[in-house]
Formats: structure tokens, sequence, C-alpha cells
């Protein structure tokens, strides 16, 4: 029990001093929620009590399951605009469809939740990079914030990917409502402000008040300023939401696009306060406190939610100290929805489009892209296909691509390795690249590489052509081969066709009068050798066998390592 509720192993040792930080963590979490659920709620294209609930009702069945002490869970801007890009066209504007096809995809979100959880398969969702977030989200910010401008302007907007919105906007300009844009831009100014001088604090809940009590003084509606309007009081019916099945493979397509974002977010989150702290986290455990979450948001008549960064951010600036912040934050948000909901109907959408601008700003970061672009180029262009995919074909074909790009960005690295001709470090019995470090040792006679990547069926040809190309050239320029040594300490997977290469070099090599040995194999790859047969051709494989020790036995010998003859093989 204490391994699949967490809660139960810190919970008893729960002590007084702690409450005090994660109550004043959890009502400030709670103000910072009440605008930002509401916009994300509204720009997934639903009513905007409904990210109230699921702030409401996640965050208390997450903190049972978590191993982060500081996760927040709740509506993301992301996933907002993936729901509303995609349930949009199905609903086909029946508005109890669309809340109702909102629900699903949180419900099969959280089953695939679960099932990830039960098949042990928390790796597998790590193909969707930290790279590839630094582009998506990047591209993201600047798709929804335009999604939002117009309501900033005070105009209708329009449509379509990043360039037609934009278009769209451009066209109206003229149509912009004064009174609109000047509450958008204060709004802008104060949070900019408060982010810039006081982080961490709710200057959206300010903004909100201030601008609900204008609205209300001065009958700001009649100048053509849209506000929110009624929002129910109380809770939401618990139900399971109810689609037919002509529905089920776009909800299914989009339910998997936004588990494979709300889990790697809410992962990437986690870790940078666990981190930060110096706990654990434990990626299983988390798709189960994630599942569980979504479970809840689709029986509260929610949509998907996530561990997003900026909500976790406030919540551990505040002092949170456990999960049971978001305990203190739901009940807070549940004294909201039945006493205060009067309040904030003459709230104004523009002011809701500024806390999203403002949300969605922190994730463009140049100075991520110049170290990129510093460090790998490869993983510099894959944050580029990210960003312009989500740009040209929206957030959910985006991610969709920009993870295809970075698998096949991998593939062409592997497809390719760095062969390593390799000499002694002076003075030492290590080794080394001769390319990178010209003043290492060659040893006359002797041929030592090492490839550095897995021996794989799609790059074993360009590996061996490589590895002749380097004998032939170094028999020609220095003193005739007479042994080559392949260091597979790099190498951590070979699979059949691997094997067979190293076999085909044996071969060709032997026509040359030139042996070959093997050193360093791990024990996968010690495995692979001997069922396939190839071992005893290598002059053996063993792990007690080192580098250093074939160059010293050759070094003594002056001769060539003794190995059975190699049968031919193509």
């Amino acid at each position: 029990m204490k391994t699949l509720f967490p809660i139960l192993n810190w919970l008893p040792e729960y002590r007084a001093p702690r409450l005090l930080h994660d109550l004043f963590a959890g009502v400030t979490l709670a103000a910072y929620a009440i605008p930002v659920a509401m916009a994300y709620s509204l720009l997934a294209g639903l009513t905007p009590q409904v990210g109230l609930y699921c702030y409401i009702g996640s965050g208390v069945v997450y903190a049972l399951f978590a191993t982060s002490r500081h996760l927040a869970i709740g509506p993301t801007a992301a996933i907002s605009v993936m729901v509303a890009s995609v349930v949009g066209t199905m609903a086909g504007g029946d508005t109890a469809l669309y809340a109702s096809i909102a629900s699903a995809t949180a419900g099969l979100v959280a089953l695939l939740c679960f099932l990830a959880w039960a098949l042990k398969l928390s790796s597998f969702v790590n193909f969707i990079s930290e790279t590839i977030l630094t582009g998506f989200k990047a591209g993201a910010a600047l798709s929804i914030a335009l999604t939002q401008l117009p309501k900033l302007f005070g105009v209708s907007g329009g449509g379509g990917n990043f360039f037609q919105r934009f278009e769209f906007l451009f066209r109206q300009l003229p149509e912009t409502q004064p009174v609109v844009l000047a509450i958008g831009i204060c709004s802008l100014v104060i949070m900019f402000a408060g982010d810039r001088f006081y982080p961490r604090r709710p200057f959206a809940l300010l903004v909100v008040a201030l601008s609900t009590a204008a609205v209300s003084a001065f009958h700001l509606t009649d100048f053509g300023v849209q506000v929110v309007g009624a929002i129910p009081k109380g809770l939401p019916s618990f139900s399971f939401p109810s689609v037919g099945m002509q529905h089920m493979e776009g909800i299914l397509e989009l339910a998997f696009a936004c588990f494979l974002l709300s889990y790697v977010e809410s992962i990437a989150a986690a870790r940078t306060f666990g981190t930060k702290h110096a706990y654990n986290i434990d990626p299983r455990q988390e798709l189960l406190g994630l599942g569980a979450a979504n479970l809840l948001a689709a029986l509260g008549q929610g949509y998907p939610v996530a561990g997003g960064l900026s909500q976790s951010a406030v919540n551990e600036g505040a002092g949170a100290r456990t999960p049971l912040s978001l305990f203190f934050a739901s009940i807070s948000l549940t004294f909201v929805l039945f006493f205060l909901t009067g309040m904030l109907q003459n709230l104004p959408q523009a002011v809701l489009a500024a806390v999203v601008i403002v949300a969605v700003s922190r994730f463009v970061k140049i100075s991520e892209f110049r170290t990129l672009w510093r460090v790998s180029r490869i993983e510099f262009h894959v944050a580029l296909v990210a960003f312009f995919g989500v740009l040209l074909l929206g957030i959910l074909k985006g991610v969709t691509i920009s993870a295809v790009a970075s698998i096949l960005f991998l593939l062409r690295f592997l497809a390719r390795p760095h062969v390593a001709v390799l000499g002694r470090i002076p003075g030492t019995s290590r080794f080394a690249d001769l390319a990178r470090h010209p003043e290492n040792e060659p040893f006359p006679g002797l041929f030592l590489f090492r490839v550095e990547a897995p021996l794989l069926y799609f790059n074993v040809d360009t590996v061996e052509r490589l590895v002749l190309d380097a004998i032939h050239a170094v028999h020609a320029s220095r003193a005739p081969v007479k042994l080559v040594v392949c260091d597979l300490s790099t190498s951590p997977y070979i699979d059949v066709a691997g094997a067979r290469m190293l076999a085909r070099l044996v071969a060709q090599l032997e026509l040359e009068g030139i042996a070959f040995r093997v050193a360093e194999a791990h024990a996968a790859v010690r495995d692979i050798l001997r069922d396939t047969g190839v071992a005893p051709y290598l002059g053996g494989v063993d792990r007690r066998t080192s580098l250093g020790d074939i160059v010293q036995q050759f070094q003594i010998s002056s001769v060539p390592a003794g190995a059975p003859s190699c049968p031919g093989r193509g």
C-alpha cells in the first residue's frame, strides 16, 4: 500500500510546522489558479468554471499517488489549444457534445496512463525529448498568444494556422475596440511588471479584481468589453462522459497526443523541483498519479490535465513542503465556487487573454536555442522542426512530427557512427582517438579501432567500409598491419547483422594476411557473438582480456594472435 500510495509514507510523520507552509502555498496556488484555470478553459473552448473543476478534483487525487512534493496538476495552455483545435471540428457547434468529447478525452488519457503504468512503459515517452519541448513550447507559445490577441483588441480574429491567424488579425486591426485594448494592455503591464519585480506572486488575481471592479463601476460592457458572464455555483455532477462510437477514432488520436505531452511536461517539471530539493521522482508512479488526476477530471466534466511548470513554480515558491498543499488549494477553489462566483461574472475576457499571454511568454527562451546551436546542431534542428511544425500544422500534428523528426535524426546519427582509430595515451595503459589526440602512441603492425555506437543492421555496412578504408590507409602509409583489434567497450549492443559484419571483417582481413580480435565486449554482446557462432573466429570473447592485454601480448610476440580460420562469409 505504501508503494501504491506514497502519501502513506510521509503523512504519519507530518508535523504542525509544515502545515502553515502547505496552507499558505495552497491558498496562493488557488489565487493563481482562479484566473489561469478560467483562461485556459476558455482557450479550450469550454465554459470558464470547467478549468476550476479540473484543478479541484485532479489535485486531490494526484496528491494520493504523487512522488513529487511540488508538482501542481491542472489545465495547461498547450493541452487547452490541442483540445480546442480537434474537438471544435468533431462537435460541429454542439456545446453539450463538445463538453462530452473533452471529458471523454481526459478519460482516455487516464486509461493510457494506467496501461503505461501496468506495462512499465514510462521510458517510451522519452522519445519526446527536452529538445523537442524547447521548440514545441516556443512554437506553442506564439501560436497560443496569437489566438488570444483578437480578444485583446476586441476583434473576432480567424482560424487556420499561425500565419493565417496573423493575416486575419492584421486585416481586423482597424476595428480595434479602444477600451478593450486599454484594459488588455494595462493588464499585461501589471502582470509583466509583477513577474519581473515580484515573481511567483498572484498578480493575475489582482488584475482580475481591479478589472472586474472597473467593469461593474463604469459599465464598460456598453463600450464593447466582453465579460465571462454568469458562473454556476457549486461543484459539478460526477458522471461518465457519453459519446458516440463515430467520435472514438478522433478522440483516441487526441488522447494519445495529450497523454504524451502531459506526461513529458509533468515529469520535466517534477524532476526540476526534485533536483532542486534533493528528492527522487518515480516516473512510473507519476503515471499512476497523472492517470488518477485525469480520471477524476473526466468524471467531473473536465478535460485533460497535466503538471505545469508555471503553476508548480507558484506552489514551490509559496513554500509548499508536501502534496498536501494541493488539498488546501482544492478547498480554497471549492469555497470560491460556492460563494464568490457572482463576483467573477463581470471579469473581462481581455484580462483572461492577457493572463494566457503572460503565462505562455515564459516558454519562449531564445537562450535555449542558442545553447543548442552551440552544443549540438542536430538537436538544434530537432527544436526548429518542432517550432515550425507547431506554427504551420498546429499543436497536435506539430508534437507528432517533432517526435518523428527526433527519432529520424537519432537514426541518422546512429547510421553513420564515428569510428575512432586508437593510440595509447602516453605514460598510461589507456587508449583514445588518434585524430583528436595526435600525441597518442600508435603501434607498428597494430591497428586499434572503436565504433562509438551500437552495431545494428542499418549501420554495419558503413562501419565495415570505414574500417577497411582506414586499415588500407594505414597499411599503405606505415608499417604493414598484422593485427586488427576492435574495442567494443562503446558498443553496448550488436544485433545478428553486426555479428555477421565482424565475421566478414575476419574473412576479408584473413585474405590479406591480417588477424582480427575483439576486446572489452559487454556481456550482452558476448552472448550474441557466441550464440551466432562468430566468437571462435574472433579468437574468442573473454571478459578477462582487455585491450591493453592484447596490445601487450602483440608487443611481446610480435606476431598476430592465433584464431581458427574463418569459413567464407558473405
